[in-house]
């Protein structure tokens, strides 16, 4: 049976999340993958929503009938160019031309960016974890997706890689010392946010502790990191104003 969502505009299975990869085992037996948090931030209903596990071998599916499409985080990175990610990327090439609103969070940022003739490697600063803030750009004012956001916000980070060098024609809209490339829009409708709208304070410091090693090996304080680590996140704004575009476009 068809159904619509919540506030209408959403046929079942009219949004598409194209899984990258999987959370911590800790985490996924606790508390749900990347796509359970980014479907809960988002504000649908899990039948309203197609997901694709990428490098599970599924396959990239035909845009129709598809309103909106997130492309979640990952493990991986970008630079090891896998046969799965380079699959993704190519296709992605083609559903940027097809203007349905379309998020990559994370990796899948880092993804759209390469696809689309940018750089992306390591960050010379090294990881950044844990709560920090980002600074909108001017040209965030005008834009759909960012215009309604205060000029600052509070975002959780948990990454290695960054977008080194924006592709042709896209717009950097947010950025913070440790990340120029907080969020971009790489077209009409579709942007990348380094950040992690979907976490909350305990996956953030789940994943401080995971890499706390590693953190204090590039002379990160982890501890510190934990502890400057808070709720106050601007992530389901963000989220809740993308699913609003997504319905717009449906």
């Amino acid at each position: 049976m068809r159904g619509r969502a919540g506030g209408g505009g959403l046929d079942e299975g009219g949004l598409l999340i194209l899984k990258m990869g999987s959370t911590l085992p800790s985490l996924r037996s606790r508390k749900g993958d990347f796509e359970d948090w980014i479907i809960e931030g988002l504000g649908l209903a899990r039948g309203k929503v197609r997901v694709v596990d990428v490098p599970g071998g599924e396959p990239l599916p035909s845009l129709d009938g598809h309103f909106g499409i997130v492309i979640t985080g990952s493990h991986a990175m970008v630079t090891e160019r896998k046969d799965w990610s380079e699959r993704a990327a190519d296709w992605l090439r083609h559903a940027v031309r097809e203007e349905k609103p379309m998020l990559g969070i994370c990796y899948g940022h880092q993804l759209l960016a390469h696809a689309l003739g940018g750089e992306v490697g390591d960050n010379p600063k090294g990881r950044e974890f844990g709560t920090v803030e980002v600074a909108l750009d001017e040209a965030a004012r005008d834009d759909k997706f960012m215009g309604n956001l205060p000029s600052r916000i509070r975002v959780h980070v948990g990454h290695t890689q960054s977008v080194l060098r924006l592709p042709p024609g896209a717009v950097r809209l947010a950025s913070n010392p440790w990340d120029v490339n907080q969020a971009v829009r790489f077209g009409a409708h579709t942007w990348g946010v380094q950040f992690h709208p979907e976490f909350d304070s305990e996956i953030v410091r789940e994943y401080i502790e995971y890499y706390s090693d590693v953190l204090s090996a590039e002379g990160q304080d982890s501890d510190r990191l934990v502890d400057c680590t808070t709720e106050d996140s601007s992530g389901r704004l963000v989220l809740r104003r993308f699913a609003e575009l997504v319905r717009a476009g449906a």
